[in-house]
């Protein structure tokens, strides 16, 4: 399976770490409910199709990334920053020679 990175380009997913599933809302931080930690923790969706995952490009950039991902053909739909400002922290794209 090849991902694109945005900040390094298409890679093999031998350089990716799965995170985990996208979107998933944390319980705060302070919270003792212990329902909703173990939900948060232990339950998934099993989904066949378009799932929202974050992976890490761990022999790359580092960055994290939001992927779209169809569980039954491997077929990446989308790649994005996980977060919003672009490339990662304290990494400069090279730049090209005029």
């Amino acid at each position: 399976m090849i991902i694109t990175c945005p900040y390094c380009g298409p890679r093999d997913s031998s350089e990716f770490v799965y995170q985990g599933e996208g979107g998933r809302t944390r319980p705060d931080q302070a919270s003792t409910d212990q329902a909703a930690w173990n939900a948060y923790v232990y339950d998934r969706v099993n989904t066949a199709g378009d799932h929202d995952e974050i992976w890490q490009h761990s022999g790359g950039c580092r960055a994290h990334l939001r992927i779209v991902r169809n569980t039954v053909t491997h077929k990446i739909l989308s790649v994005a920053f996980a977060r919003d400002h672009g490339r990662p922290h304290g990494r400069r794209k090279a730049e090209t020679p005029a």
